[in-house]
């Protein structure tokens, strides 16, 4: 039995059944159990071990889960990005204020006066991704309420497109027909 073994770094998880080290069944290439076989017993699960050892099977390193939460929208991601690099900045910036009067230098003033206009900035990029994310839900539409204007301007573009489909199937009934610009047919 090797240190891997004992330390639990080796590459597939065996176990022990009669002094024989064995895969363990069951554990596929989501690092979790197997569909079909959860209990991991039966010729199936076997076959299968058999298979993965014959191929050099190994389990990936990890496995990409779905995200819990969808990604923000670019114009506020990008807002909410800003806001964090201002508010980093100011908060440097406070730290050596404090630091530079502390030590009595003459850095200190300025240093001061520019983490107030920083600490303004901060606040406007903050109250920024905020009126973003506020724009983006009522222009996108992901606001669900009765008053929401983006419902509206979503039913316009849907009557608009449906309009437009009617049109041109129109006209290609038309030009399919032969008669271009004719009314009436014989």
């Amino acid at each position: 039995m090797g240190s891997d073994k004992l330390m639990g770094t080796a590459e597939r998880p065996e176990s022990l059944e009669g002094g024989v080290a064995t895969p363990v069944a069951g554990l596929r290439g989501t690092g979790g159990p197997d569909r079909e076989n959860v209990q991991g017993h039966g010729p199936e699960a076997e076959q299968k071990t058999e298979e993965d050892q014959e191929q050099g099977y190994r389990r990936p390193l990890w496995v990409e889960e779905p995200a819990r939460r969808r990604r923000l929208p670019d114009p506020v991601r990008t807002a909410a990005v800003r806001a964090v690099l201002i508010v980093a900045v100011t908060l440097i910036q406070a730290v050596v204020a404090f630091l530079c009067t502390l030590a009595g230098s003459w850095l200190a003033f300025p240093m001061v006066l520019s983490s107030v206009a920083f600490t303004v900035a901060a606040t406007w990029g903050v109250l920024d991704v905020w009126v973003t994310r506020q724009v983006w839900n009522q222009r996108h539409g992901v606001v669900s309420a009765p008053s929401s204007t983006a419902r509206a301007l979503r039913r316009e573009r849907r009557i608009a497109r449906r309009q437009a489909r009617a049109a041109e199937r129109a006209r290609r009934r038309i030009h399919r027909r032969g008669g271009a610009g004719q009314l009436s047919h014989p």
